[in-house]
């Protein structure tokens, strides 16, 4: 008799004999089944391999076999029917549906499956990030006195004034007491917002724009109404007719490096944009996401707004998030005034602090001498993936680059923001390049309204280097091909 044939015949014995054990105990060991019944260790093996492919059994390595847990029943289907109603059941006036389509945040955060390039991430590949400066930098945190016990309400005292100088500049107008620490830069965007609009209310934000903070904007009970980018950032003459027409008190802004445009903000509108909010007796909400992530080759970037902002006009965003890891959810609000209570009440109650050990850890980092090092090394990564991945562009896709970016390369910021030929489904071919084996970003959820052309944002930053930036634009142009999209 052959080994299967066996081993067919000893799992019929054991099964017969499992009712002799509870459930969790442990049955005779393999060398005892060898004895008992006079068979090889294969035969034994077999037999149970049998027995627990059918759960009767379970097998824990250098432990042995043990009878399984009886298989309880599935779960009763819940009539979940009733929550369709609950959740979209809005009071009557003009108040604004708090559903939330957070497909483009999703998109970003994310991972791809195996053998997917990733050019829709939103962090730095881990190759870029700083592991082991952030390993060391949370080691001595965590072995400072007190570090574990409650933290400040509004943040480490130190690194608040740390923001304070990044963000109003050395002798700059901003000081630690005008600084507040958040977990990152999406929950000083929601406190922001929940602080300066009342659930109803219309919020100006630039189109296209970053869709997390519409998404927080959307579940605050908020109203998005856009104001369009070009090159140089965002269009005044249009900003001064949206508060006239809209009647909103918050514009919420990138005045650096937007996401996804890539513009910054020429000086001319800089000013422009301040005076325009405080004749409407405006907040401008600054999202300064980019500020670290500018490219070796890019010239002096421009100060904050904050830093021009005589009347505390600007409610400042930051996080260190971007330029690290996306686990240092460390960021800072920075506003003056009254405004600065509103902030502060607005973030205790969401959550309470931020942990002591990521403060102090975020402290460590940026004091260290791996900081400066850091800041260099991803300028450089940056500026070396911006341009292989253009120039792949340019090889397989010339025909996006003439109509994407413009002449004036962006010299910050990880990704690169292209418009399609008139008539291509975005959707579609984003989802073709993801049966191709890249995974893009379609232009669609970085509108608050009707797109003008349908776009895709191609991040470089979080890919693993300039050899597969090249082979996913080859992957994106197949997908092109299959959609028909004409790239030449």
């Amino acid at each position: 008799m052959n080994e299967r044939s066996s081993g067919a015949e000893l799992a019929a014995i054991l099964r017969g004999e499992l009712k002799r054990y509870s459930p969790g105990e442990k049955l005779p060991s393999s060398r005892a089944l060898v004895e008992r019944h006079r068979v090889s260790p294969v035969t034994v093996s077999r037999a149970l391999a049998e027995l627990v492919a059918e759960g009767l059994v379970v097998t824990r390595p250098g432990a042995g076999a043990f009878r399984a847990e009886p298989r309880r029943a599935a779960p009763r289907p819940v009539d979940t029917s009733w929550q369709e109603i609950a959740l979209s059941a809005e009071p009557a006036g003009d108040q604004v549906p708090r559903s939330v389509d957070a497909s483009g945040v999703l998109a970003t955060l994310a991972a791809p499956a195996p053998g997917v390039i990733e050019l829709n991430g939103g962090y730095l590949h881990s190759s870029v990030q700083p592991e082991r400066a952030l390993a060391a930098a949370l080691a001595r945190a965590g072995r400072r006195p007190g570090a574990w016990g409650r933290p400040p309400l509004d943040g480490v005292p130190e690194l608040r004034a740390w923001f304070a100088r990044e963000i109003g500049g050395p002798g700059g107008p901003l000081a630690a007491s005008d600084v507040l620490i958040t977990a990152g830069g999406q929950n000083a965007l929601t406190a922001a917002l929940r602080a300066l609009a009342p659930p109803g209310a219309p919020v100006l934000v630039e189109s296209p724009t970053y869709p997390g903070m519409m998404a927080v904007a959307r579940a605050s009970g908020l109203r998005p109404v856009p104001v369009p980018v070009d090159a140089d950032g965002v269009r005044t003459d249009l900003l001064a007719e949206a508060f006239r027409a809209s009647g909103a008190r918050l514009f919420v802004c990138q005045p650096l490096f937007q996401n996804p445009s890539g513009a910054v903000l020429a000086a001319e509108r800089r000013r422009e944009v301040l005076r325009i909010a405080r004749a409407a007796g405006a907040f401008v909400v600054e999202d300064d996401f980019a500020r670290l992530l500018g490219h070796a080759d890019a010239p002096a970037l421009p100060p904050t707004l904050l830093a021009d902002d005589p009347d505390g006009t600007v409610v400042h965003v930051r996080s260190l998030t971007k330029v690290t890891s996306p686990s240092l959810r460390v960021g800072a609000l920075a506003a003056r005034g009254p405004v600065l209570d509103r902030l502060r009440a607005i973030q205790v109650v969401d959550s309470f602090f931020v942990p002591g050990p990521l403060q102090e850890a975020a402290l460590e980092l940026v004091g260290s001498p791996a900081w400066a090092r850091h800041l260099r090394l991803v300028a450089g990564e940056l500026r070396d993936r911006r341009q292989a991945l253009r120039t792949a562009l340019e090889r397989e896709l010339p025909g996006l680059v003439a109509s994407g970016p413009g002449s004036r390369p962006v010299r910050g910021g990880g990704h690169v923001w292209l418009r399609l030929p008139n008539g291509t489904d975005e959707a579609a071919l984003a989802g073709a390049a993801l049966r191709a084996g890249v995974a893009v970003a379609a232009g669609r959820p970085y509108f608050p309204a009707e797109p003008p052309a349908a776009h895709l944002r191609l991040s470089f930053a979080s890919a693993a280097g300039t050899g597969e930036l090249d082979e996913g634009v080859r992957r994106l142009r197949t997908a092109c091909d299959e959609r028909g999209v004409p790239v030449d």
